[in-house]
């Protein structure tokens, strides 16, 4: 698996089995964390990637504190899709205006703590408000080539939540297996342990933010149900992730273009 320096969460999603046999295509969709944290060989190892396109869901306020790093040698398409729903940093900066004070009252903190969703009311959140998002990455992705560097990757800040549904509802989309998905969705809280999350936890100490277990989870889990829960809601109100994409804009066409990128 190639790594590339500075990225804790990045990965192909090639090799994720299809129903019916056979594997999704290497070389096309990407998805990592932040690019922010590239180091100069991780730049270099970047540019010698098929990536020429990267869809970036965080909001503006994110890339601001986070800019992106990209390849100065050759082009790379920047495309900013921002979703609020995911923004862990905003869920943290409001939890701190809520126990601020020389003395936060211990009550307030546990009603802030109380009130931060769960991933999977993030992930409701994001499919009920970001269809168009996610039919114009699977557009970008269904319109890329192998004759020259136009793979697809996503990200947002850790790359497990904005990014593991956008990366679901394509491979889904695609004919990928339902449990190979979840599998990989599940995959992220292994490449964030560690370095990532324990940096993430020094932030929110310092903001006066107690590290509860469900805060732990929010910013550095990728629990196998609540990625169940999101696609459970798109096929309840929508049949399927190609029917959901298509609600957002994607047409028959592009669909079917998307289906012969990923699953060949």
């Amino acid at each position: 698996m190639t790594t590339i320096e500075g990225l804790h969460n990045f990965r192909d999603t090639g090799g994720i089995a299809l129903e019916g046999g056979g594997k999704t295509r290497s070389g096309v969709l990407f998805r990592s964390d932040a690019l922010s944290a590239l180091t100069p060989a991780g730049v270099e190892a970047f540019a010698d990637t098929q990536i020429g396109v990267v869809v970036d869901f965080r909001t503006p306020e994110e890339r601001q504190l986070a800019p992106d790093r990209l390849p100065a040698t050759r082009s790379v398409q920047l495309v900013e899709l921002p979703l609020l729903e995911g923004a862990i940093g905003r869920l943290a900066g409001d939890a701190a205006q809520r126990t601020s004070g020389d003395e936060p009252d211990p009550a307030a903190v546990v009603a802030a703590m109380n009130q931060l969703p769960t991933l999977g009311d993030l992930y409701l959140g994001m499919l009920q408000h970001g269809a168009e998002a996610f039919a114009t990455t699977a557009r970008l992705v269904a319109a890329s080539t192998d004759e020259e560097p136009t793979a697809v990757l996503v990200h947002c800040t850790a790359g497990k939540d904005r990014t593991g549904v956008a990366t679901a509802l394509l491979l889904r989309a695609a004919g990928a297996e339902r449990s190979a998905v979840v599998a990989d969705y599940a995959a992220s809280a292994a490449n964030l342990a560690g370095a990532w999350a324990e940096g993430m936890y020094a932030m929110l100490t310092q903001l006066g933010i107690p590290l509860t277990p469900a805060l732990q989870t929010l910013v550095a889990g990728s629990p196998a149900p609540e990625i169940e829960r999101a696609l459970d809601w798109v096929d309840a109100e929508h049949g399927d992730a190609a029917a959901y994409l298509q609600s957002g804009g994607l047409t028959g066409e592009e669909l079917g273009a998307l289906r012969a990128r990923l699953a060949g």
